[in-house]
């Protein structure tokens, strides 16, 4: 849309669009080009510090990166988002890493198993997932602090379906 058209429809001056569009534009919701200014869908959106599922800033101990079709890249905050990201996009989805929550090592998310309701709050998003290595891990760990041990399509299935009810 061109800027013009955003002022006359508004009715303020370009100034104020001009100034108004800059924290949109900052987090990569639009697009500034000459004379006018667009959307940017969520799939084009690529930021290593916010989240491109729920726009929060990542915690590089928590992320879930999903690497796609034509060299592109997605990082979410946590494995909740990135479960739910993965399931919008699977068929363009070349590979999907976590992280182990014990180990930080690397760990392709399709082997990962999964914990969910945990007694231990990571101040992330809810309902909170963790992801582990090995299943021996993610029952040791719920031994402790509760929850339940989930699979990669389980957990997909769970998240998407919470979020759904609520």
């Amino acid at each position: 849309m061109k800027i013009s058209e955003l002022s006359s429809s508004l009715n303020v001056s370009e100034m104020t669009i001009h100034r108004d569009l800059v924290p949109l534009i900052d987090a990569g919701i639009v697009e500034k080009s000459f004379g006018g200014v667009s959307l940017i869908e969520k799939q084009q959106v690529h930021n290593d510090h916010i989240c491109t599922y729920c726009s929060s800033p990542i915690n590089y101990q928590l992320r879930f990166q999903l690497i796609l079709t034509n060299d592109r890249h997605e990082m979410t905050c946590c494995a909740h988002c990135g479960l739910l990201r993965y399931r919008e996009l699977k068929e363009n989805v070349v590979q999907a890493i976590c992280y182990d929550f014990l180990r930080q090592t690397t760990l392709s998310a399709q082997l990962a198993t999964y914990v969910m309701d945990t007694s231990l709050d990571i101040s992330c998003c809810q309902p909170q997932v963790l992801s582990f290595q090995h299943e021996v891990d993610a029952k040791k760990f719920v031994t402790g602090f509760s929850g339940g041990v989930y699979s990669f399509s389980k957990a997909i299935e769970t998240v998407f379906q919470r979020m759904k009810s609520t």
